[in-house]
């Protein structure tokens, strides 16, 4: 990963903010924690598995930034006002937050999408971030210093596949959660969403992974897909004041779907 660009007074741009990164302990998340701390964030890294949080942790604090490791389902309610609670206790304030955690269970096909497994996708992948935006937003609008969040969705929701459907409509709402959330947070919060392509992250790895190392993704512009690092450089530009003018925006990274 190359060092986090400096901001125009020559000091780190996130340097004093606090970024809150859920699905933080591995993939797009685990990155984007790691580029925040470069940027001169501290962080909370939050996921269900509390040692996988704490791992990451670990890695930001020895980047010489404070870490907070927690363990939260997203798509429970009543865990992530804990979150909060946790977040802003731990460091008063929460200037970044990426709504980045995600699920996308398999299935045979889609008479065999369950009650259970529809609620659960739609739990973590819209649900949650429902809920953690309204909270943490209402506090970043109320308080002095406003923030940035930024949504993690999915070129599925503009491309939705049948074995991926419910995943893809979960994202499909959270793009447009995010420019209703602009509104209702400005002018002094940014509300904006990154669209990933196919990024090689390990939880690829069960589905088109291996597929996508071997032999690439020959419909896309750029032929492949994307390394987990790759998500950094659009992550830093809506968590920094580089984006200050930009507000219920959706930007692809995706090679260049199809």
């Amino acid at each position: 990963m190359t060092d986090a660009p400096a901001a125009k007074d020559g000091s780190l741009p996130l340097a004093g903010k606090v970024a809150l990164v859920t699905g933080g302990s591995r993939g797009l998340g685990r990155s984007m924690v790691l580029a925040f701390a470069d940027a001169g964030a501290d962080v909370v890294v939050t996921s269900r598995r509390l040692a996988s949080c704490q791992a990451v942790a670990d890695e930001v604090e020895a980047k010489g930034r404070r870490a907070l490791a927690v363990a939260c389902h997203i798509g429970h309610w009543d865990e992530i006002e804990g979150l909060v609670e946790q977040a802003y206790d731990a460091f008063g304030r929460v200037d970044v937050l990426v709504n980045n955690a995600g699920m996308s269970p398999l299935y045979p096909d889609l008479a065999s999408v369950s009650e259970d497994l529809w609620d659960k996708v739609i739990g973590v992948n819209l649900k949650g971030p429902f809920r953690l935006t309204a909270l943490v937003g209402t506090r970043m609008a109320e308080g002095p210093y406003g923030g940035s969040i930024i949504n993690v969705s999915s070129t599925g929701s503009l491309r939705p596949a049948p074995d991926m459907l419910p995943y893809d409509a979960a994202k499909a709402g959270l793009n447009t959660i995010t420019e209703g959330f602009a509104k209702a947070f400005g002018p002094s919060v940014r509300v904006n969403c990154i669209m990933a392509g196919p990024f090689l992250t390990d939880i690829a790895e069960g589905s088109w992974g291996p597929s996508a190392r071997e032999h690439g993704m020959p419909n896309h512009a750029l032929r492949r897909a994307g390394e987990p690092d790759e998500i950094v450089g659009a992550a830093l530009y809506f968590a920094t004041d580089a984006s200050s003018y930009t507000s219920g925006a959706i930007l692809r990274v995706d090679g260049g779907i199809p």
